[in-house]
Order: C-alpha cells, then structure tokens, then sequence
C-alpha cells in the first residue's frame, strides 16, 4: 500500500519541487514583501539621476546605459520572484501531518460554514414521490385468479435481506403472483436466527402494499408438505440470472408458477435489474423499501434515545457524524488491498485469504500488482488513520461528535488509535448505552445492525469509507427523504493518488478535498444506465418538486 506520509518534526521539511498547481497557487504573496524591500531601497534614491547606478558620474547618461540598467532590473526582479518562489515552496513543503507515537497532528483547517449541511438551494429540488395514495384503487385481480405462490429465502445481512424483500415484492407484482412472508435465511457469517416478524412491523408491511401485491403470511394450508419448497427441484426454480429483467420472470418463471402453483425462488438476492424493468415497478421497489419496511418500534424508539444521547452529550444541543467503519478482518481480506502493518501481520493476513479464498489467493505471486492497481482505483477500503487525516482535511474539528457504526475493527486498538486521537468524542452504541439497555437486543444480531442503521440514517453527517449495501442504502434513503443533510462518499482513488504523491504540501490536499467532495455529498444524481437504485433512487421514484 502507498503508506500516508509524515513529517519527523515541523522544521525538516524537503525542498523538491511541487505540483504545478502549487507553483500557481499564489508565489507572490511571499514575494510582496522581497518586493517592498526593493521599493524602500529604490525610495531612498529616486532624487538620484537613473543612469547613476551604473556609474557615479551623472554626465555618463546615455541610452546605452539606459537599456543596461532596464536589464539589470528586470534581473534583479525575475531574482526576487524565483528567490520568493523558493521561500513559498519551503513555507508549502510536501508533508500531510506529523506523526508522534500513535498520535496524528494535522494542520489547522478553518470550519466551512457548509460544514455540516447542503445548502438548501440544493435541497429543494426534488421531493420523495413513491408513497402510497390513500385515495388509490387496487387493481388486484380477485384472490382466486392469483397465477400462484412465489417463495424466498432473503439471504445475508439485514441489508441484503431488505434488497431480496424489495426486489420479491417487486417480482410479485410482475407475474401477479401471491408473495408468502419471506423467510430470513440464517447467515452462516452472522449465525443469526431472526424472523421478519422479529425485526420488521409485519401488519404495516401488508397493510401498505395492500393496493399494490397480495401478500400472506404463510404457505396456504394445502399445501401440507412445506419442507418440500426446498428439498424438492421441481418446487424451485434455479439459476434465475443477476439483474435480470421483467420479461425474464415473464417468460421463464411464471409458466412454472402456473403449472405447480407454488414455486421457491432461489437464490434470490440481486436477481431483478433496475434499466430493464417498468418504471412502475421501480417506484414499487422504493415503496416498499422507504415506506412499508418499518422497524419494530422498540428498535425505532432505542434508536431515537442513541441519537438523542449523541446531540446531548456535551450537555448542549450539538450535529454529530454518523461513520460507517469498514475494516473487519473479512473486508479486509476480501479485498486484497495491501495495508500498512508488520511483516507477522501481512503473513498471517496472506495465510487467512490462501484459507478462505485458495481460487483467487493462488499461489500468491501476482496479489501485489494487483493491489496496487486496486488502490489506485479507489478500491481498497480506507484505513482509521487514513479516514482521520481526510475529515480534518474537510474542516471537521477535534471537537467533532462521531458515532462510529463498524465490526472488530482489523488491527484492534493499535489501528483505531490515530483516528480516535484525533478525534476524541469518537463513540459505538456498546459506549452510548448501558448492557442492560442493549441485552434485548442481542438475541438478534439483525436487530443490533438495525440500531446502527437508524442512527445513521438519522445523523447530521453520514461518511462511508467503503462500498456495501449498509452505505448504499442509507446514502439513498437521505437522499430520498430530503438530501437536506449530507451524505459523504469519499473518492477513493483521488485520496490515494494524493496519499501516494511525494510532492503534495497540506494545503494543496485540502483544496482537493474540499473541491472533490463538493459533488459527493449526497445530493439526488441523474441516473444512467445501469445505475443502482438503492443508493440513487432519483427516477423513478422522486419528483419534482
């Protein structure tokens, strides 16, 4: 990895030469005073003739002399300005932040008045406009003129889950099929057992899209063989492809239906695209996962008391950003980035990935040229360390109030302790709230994510540091639900450039910072081809407003 670089102390600084937009930042705000130092000297002598600096004799006047000493003044001058060049560049050297121990020191930056919202111009463009209305009428047809049953497990994470639970009730609509209550498959990373019923308001959820999809419960009782949904290859249809498009479900899935009455989908997480399908069905996906996916309220309400907690807790009102970390042992090795660490931390990090992925891992010999060009495409995680030098870079002060929504972070204490130095007020949900408060929620791993979830949905502030369907769903559910409020999504390959380069001085990295991030703070984005609704869900589903 292209490791940040640090200055040993403020004084030993290099002289190479900068960037050249260092070289056209301003060299003349050190020269004005070279300059004036001329002007003073010049001032003493303006009664003498002009030619008398080149000879004592004032009848020696002529315009030879006269084109010399234009010369030599124009040298004296090109001088100056390249001995202020010099001056600058020294003042400018190439260093990020000094480095003592664990602890960072970056350069002061002043706070931007825009530090912790969108201007509001920018905000009011467009409004949310997939919500149900009340007014509509269902065009269902009657319940015993359903096309049949469709079934899913909705696999991985929560956030996975609720990306499977969308795209099912969208899938339902297309074949007008009847959708029994998905079940949340056990994640063999999580060893979670979570029902929907045990996270999500199930009544709200049929309630909601009762206009839109028949949705029940449970297998219909006669169908008495339940187990036989997934045992059975005739009850499942198999290898449906990623992003695929409605006239697939059309063509393939739903004679299937029609003929066995009942069919399980698997697997059944990205398996219906976003360009391919009705508008219609697009905006259905966004109704289900803004407005009918709800928490239960006791995770809405523990949430709400963990954002309170994290306003108040300097005993008056304050923002405070929500960071979603990602840098557990598993990211990390599944990236096969390259991070800074001992010699015993990359062999144990190499003998982790040769277990868990032995196809991709090889024999090794080509992962470094591999992370390298990863890193310059900006993806490689961030690191903590890495993360603090760009908020400070953005103007976020040491005072800054930092909920902190992650795994074990890899490399444990050691690797958090330049961004918690930095940052002080740096704080998970485990600190936020007492055992007891969270003991009822333990019993599902589902449910603790749900909190970090909700409070990073409703922070001042939300910073991703790595792709996932955690950030993409919460960056488009700001978006979605008023963009007032900013939603960060560092450029990855832009920080490590700048990381990597041996001539850029602190003040050059802020400008490209704060100049980069300026587009990339959550405000709704035209869409294009292939586009991901879940972290854009411009069109269809908001309006002008």
């Amino acid at each position: 990895m292209v490791e940040l670089r640090y200055s040993s102390s403020l004084g030993a600084r290099s002289s190479s030469s900068p960037m050249k937009r260092d070289e056209d930042a301003s060299p003349l705000i050190q020269g004005s005073a070279h300059d004036d130092d001329h002007r003073h000297h010049f001032s003493r002598d303006r009664d003498r003739p002009f030619c008398s600096l080149l000879s004592d004799d004032p009848r020696v006047f002529s315009p030879l002399n006269s084109k010399i000493s234009l010369i030599l003044i124009s040298i004296f001058v090109i001088v100056g300005l390249i001995s202020a060049f010099f001056i600058f560049n020294r003042l400018n050297a190439p260093y990020l932040c000094k480095k003592d121990g664990i602890v960072l020191h970056c350069p002061h930056v002043k706070e931007a008045p825009s530090l912790w919202e969108n201007p509001l111009s920018a905000t009011t463009s467009w409004k949310p406009c997939a919500e149900r209305r009340d007014d509509g009428i269902s065009d269902l047809p009657p319940e015993n003129e359903t096309n049949g049953y469709i079934f899913i497990h909705a696999e991985g994470g929560l956030n996975q889950q609720r990306i499977a639970i969308c795209n099912a009730v969208a899938v339902a609509k297309i074949m007008n099929a009847t959708l029994i209550l998905p079940v949340l498959k056990q994640d063999q990373i999580w060893k979670d057992q979570t029902k929907f019923e045990d996270i999500f308001d199930v009544d709200h959820f049929i309630d909601y899209l009762k206009n839109d999809v028949r949705i029940v419960r449970d297998i219909p009782k006669w169908f008495t063989d339940k187990s036989e949904l997934f045992t059975s290859i005739r009850r499942t249809v198999k290898n449906i492809p990623k992003y695929a498009p409605a006239q697939f479900y059309v063509d393939n899935v739903l004679p299937r239906i029609k003929e066995k009455k009942i069919m399980a989908l698997k697997p059944f997480v990205d398996r219906l695209g976003y360009d391919n399908v009705p508008p219609e069905i697009n905006r259905l996906r966004c109704r289900v996962n803004y407005h009918a996916l709800k928490f239960l309220p006791e995770i809405e309400e523990m949430s709400d008391l963990l954002v309170s907690r994290m306003r108040n807790r300097t005993g008056i009102s304050n923002p405070f950003m929500a960071l979603h970390l990602r840098f557990e042992k598993g990211m990390v090795g599944l990236s096969f980035c390259d991070f800074v660490g001992t010699r015993d931390e990359k062999d144990r990090m190499a003998e982790y990935r040769k277990k868990e992925w032995p196809r991709r891992y090889k024999n090794g010999s080509h992962l470094w040229q591999l992370a390298l060009q990863k890193r310059k495409e900006g993806r490689c995680p961030l690191e903590p360390e890495e993360v603090a030098v760009i908020l400070r870079a953005m103007g976020y002060p040491k005072e800054t109030q930092i909920y902190v929504a992650s795994g074990q972070v890899y490399g444990g204490q050691n690797r958090m302790a330049p961004l918690k130095n930095m940052f002080p007020s740096l704080i998970t949900k485990e600190e936020l709230a007492t055992k007891e408060e969270l003991d009822g929620f333990r019993k599902h791993v589902t449910s603790l994510a749900a909190l970090d979830f909700l409070v990073c949905l409703k922070s001042d502030v939300f910073v991703m540091t790595h792709g996932g369907n955690f950030a993409k769903l919460i960056i488009g559910a700001r978006r979605y639900m008023g963009h007032h409020h900013k939603s960060i999504k560092p450029d990855k390959g832009l920080m490590s450039k700048s990381f990597g380069d041996p001539y850029m001085g602190w003040a050059t990295f802020v400008e490209d910072v704060v100049v980069t991030h300026q587009t990339r703070t959550g405000l709704p984005e035209e869409t294009f081809p292939n586009y991901d609704l879940w972290e854009n869900p411009l069109t269809p589903c908001m309006c002008r407003a």
